[in-house]
């Protein structure tokens, strides 16, 4: 479980965009370039600690692995209520 805010913050971004990027049609090798580049960088920033980012990325891959985390909602169908 992350603790650090900075690294919960990188988290919420990190897994927003890879969300983004399977609804926009990239699958998992990319995903996964991406988070390896999104995770190179904080590395170089040297803007969050490196035990930090170890648990960011424990964490981040772990979500890329789930595939509940990437399936599109079906719509609920919807219902008619009668009022009297």
């Amino acid at each position: 479980m992350l603790t650090d805010p900075l690294s919960v913050r990188h988290y919420q971004r990190l897994t927003d965009a890879l969300v983004d990027l399977w609804n926009r049609g990239n699958r998992y090798t990319e995903l996964q370039l991406y988070l390896d580049g999104y995770l190179a960088a904080l590395r170089h920033s040297n803007t969050v600690e490196a035990h930090h980012i170890h648990r960011l990325e424990e964490e981040a891959f772990r979500f890329l692995r789930d595939p509940s985390n990437f399936e599109l909602a079906l719509p609920q169908p919807e219902t008619e209520l009668d009022f009297y």
